[in-house]
C-alpha cells in the first residue's frame, strides 16, 4: 500500500473510543456484556470526536429495563440549541435474558454493573459492561505486586 492511502474499514471492524481502566483496578470482573446505547445525533457526534467519558460511569436495571448512568458525552461543539445533556441517563439495549441475567446477579450483595469500554461496531456505538465485585485495598496491593513480579521476570528473559 503506497504511503497516504488509508486501509478500507471493512464492517466487522471495532473502533475503540473510551477505556474505562481504572475498572480492572477497582473490581473483579466476572461476566461481559455487549449493549448497544439510545443516542441523539448530536450525542453520536460527540462520541465520534471522543468527547465522552465512562470513568464514573455504572449501570442499572430498572423495571426490565438497562440504564447507563452518570456517563459523560461533552456538548457538541457544532449543536445547535437542540444540543444534549451531558450526564443525562441513557437507555442500554440488551435482550431479555441478557436483562433478566444482570437482574439475577445485581441482586447478590455487592456486585455491580461497571462499563468497561465504549466503542463503534459496524457503525452503531456499543458499551461492554463487567459484573464486577469492588475490591479491598488489599486485593489491589496484591495485583500491583503481581504485575510488578511479571514485568520483572519479562525484562529478565529479554536480556
Amino acid at each position: 500500500m503506497a504511503e497516504g492511502e488509508k486501509k478500507a474499514k471493512e464492517p466487522g471492524d471495532i473502533q475503540p473510543v473510551q477505556k474505562n481502566k481504572k475498572a480492572f483496578f477497582n473490581y473483579e470482573i466476572t461476566d461481559r456484556f455487549e449493549a448497544g446505547i439510545v443516542l441523539t445525533g448530536t450525542e453520536v457526534k460527540s462520541i465520534r470526536e471522543g468527547q465522552c467519558s465512562i470513568q464514573e460511569a455504572y449501570a442499572k436495571v430498572e423495571r426490565g429495563e438497562a440504564w447507563i448512568i452518570n456517563m459523560d458525552i461533552s456538548p457538541y461543539h457544532a449543536g445547535s440549541y437542540m444540543n444534549h445533556q451531558p450526564k443525562r441517563v441513557r437507555k442500554l439495549l440488551l435482550r431479555k435474558a441478557e436483562i433478566a441475567k444482570l437482574l439475577g446477579k445485581t441482586k447478590i450483595k455487592g456486585l455491580t454493573l461497571i462499563p468497561l469500554s465504549l466503542y463503534f461496531k459496524r457503525g452503531l456505538a456499543k458499551l461492554s459492561l463487567g459484573v464486577g465485585k469492588g475490591k479491598k485495598l488489599w486485593d489491589k496491593r496484591e495485583d500491583s505486586k503481581k504485575k510488578t513480579a511479571d514485568r520483572d521476570v519479562r525484562r529478565a528473559m529479554s536480556r
